[in-house]
């Protein structure tokens, strides 16, 4: 592979992205452009995408939505990634992964690039708030150049984690969400709207998801001078980042909302341009809007708690209920509280990536010492093989015997075969586990 070039004005920053759904992507990319050396921000950089095929592979239209585009895009298993890192050239390599997917692209790069002094930097991180299995999930990323922490709260809990399990720390690199941005909130637009910003997996159940739309639907009802707006994900049938079983479309078909009702989809920053009132359970819609300074509630109907993800927003003062939106409150979020959140509202989200960009610029300027994970046979033997075997890789991070594609392209049957199985697995995900577990629950 030929030396890795430190950016220039005439020589873009060549970044590979992994990426195993639409929310993934949206991050990988927009760090990207984020992280990429000062002289690439006012120009392009090479950017190059790689789809992980799995349940949650995006598709076109949720590509389209994310509106970042790639000067090239290809689906590709976890062992034709590791065959393109090893013969393509790139400056940084940013996994946007899962933890065991992280985990294994590290041993597996680790492996392709043994013996390479000027291989790529590998960056990875979060695309949101961290709410659970925090140290499970950090330690399945450790091992990368930057681990990427979205807050000043976060850092400081993703380097107690390290030091507490004594893994080296210094990856840690404080910076922010990398989809802030859009004008600052002014005062109410004609109409005032309300958004309910919807996820997939929170809350799950039929009966909590139907009592939300309800409250929605009466918010609409006692307030006909308002336009209600349900945010949705995703189209029945797209996945996202967690299986939605039960879509908020086909619940409110059984529904009967007014006029001032309706579903939006698209980029949620351009739904933010004429928000003014975000409703939430706990969703990262809700650090955007208030790094706009937009009024933002997230509910406590279903409970504060770590299951749904609102707790993380203790201290935030967005917390509230329907019953208090209804006769109108209308929350203040905490200065304080924010500004550990990564959220810069108060203007210093220019430099937030400024650190990352010095650190990547440094190693790009000199050797890079292999990746280190802090999971290995030795640490880990009855955990890692799993999470290697999964990506078909051994423990040694090469790829398993009989590992799809491992040794040349997929022919036009395969590629047929493969893509009629993925469409099989997507079906019985959305369609035919929910019903079994509705039976088994009668």
């Amino acid at each position: 592979m030929p030396a890795s070039t430190p950016a220039t004005t005439t020589t873009p920053t060549r970044i590979a992205v992994l990426a195993d759904s639409d929310t993934r992507w949206k991050w990988g990319a927009l760090t990207s452009h984020r992280i990429a050396p000062r002289e690439d921000a006012q120009g392009p950089l090479a950017l190059s995408g790689f789809l992980l095929r799995g349940r949650a592979t995006p598709t076109p239209r949720q590509l389209a939505e994310v509106g970042v585009p790639a000067d090239s895009l290809r689906e590709v298993t976890s062992v034709e990634f590791l065959r393109a890192m090893a013969e393509e050239p790139y400056d940084i390599v940013v996994i946007a992964l899962v933890g065991g997917g992280v985990q294994a692209m590290l041993h597996g790069l680790k492996r392709v690039w043994e013996g390479r002094s000027e291989r790529p930097v590998v960056v990875t991180g979060y695309v949101g708030v961290v709410y659970e299995k925090l140290a499970d999930g950090l330690l399945l990323r450790h091992g990368a150049d930057l681990v990427l922490a979205n807050s000043r709260q976060d850092a400081d809990r993703f380097r107690t984690v390290y030091e507490g399990v004594g893994a080296d720390a210094s990856s840690v690199t404080e910076v922010a969400l990398p989809f802030l941005g859009g004008a600052a909130y002014e005062g109410e637009h004609d109409p005032y709207t309300v958004v309910f910003a919807v996820q997939p997996s929170v809350p799950d159940s039929r009966k909590d998801r139907t009592y939300l739309l309800n409250r929605l639907i009466q918010h609409a009802r006692l307030h006909p001078e308002r336009e209600v707006l349900l945010k949705l994900r995703s189209k029945p049938g797209e996945h996202t980042t967690h299986i939605e079983e039960q879509p908020y479309q086909k619940l409110v078909q059984k529904l009967d909302p007014p006029a001032n009702f309706r579903l939006v989809y698209g980029n949620m920053g351009e739904v933010l341009d004429r928000t003014d009132l975000l409703v939430t359970i706990s969703s990262t819609a809700a650090l955007e809007s208030l790094h706009r300074r937009i009024p933002t509630v997230v509910l406590t109907d279903l409970g504060v708690r770590e299951v749904l993800g609102n707790h993380h927003f203790v201290g935030s003062g967005c917390l509230a209920s329907w019953d208090q939106l209804d006769a109108g409150y209308l929350p203040a979020a905490d200065p304080e509280w924010v500004s550990r959140q990564g959220v810069a509202a108060d203007g210093s989200y220019g430099t937030a990536f400024d650190a990352a960009r010095e650190r990547i610029a440094k190693l790009l300027g000199g050797d890079r010492p292999p990746l280190t994970p802090y999971y290995t046979p030795a640490t880990a033997r009855g955990y890692l093989p799993g999470i290697l075997a999964r990506h078909h890789l051994g423990p040694d991070g090469s790829p398993l015997p009989g590992a799809p594609a491992a040794d040349r392209e997929p022919g036009p049957v395969r590629q047929i075969v493969r893509r009629a199985a993925r469409g099989a697995y997507r079906h019985g995900v959305q369609r035919v586990a929910p019903v079994i577990r509705r039976m088994g629950e009668l």
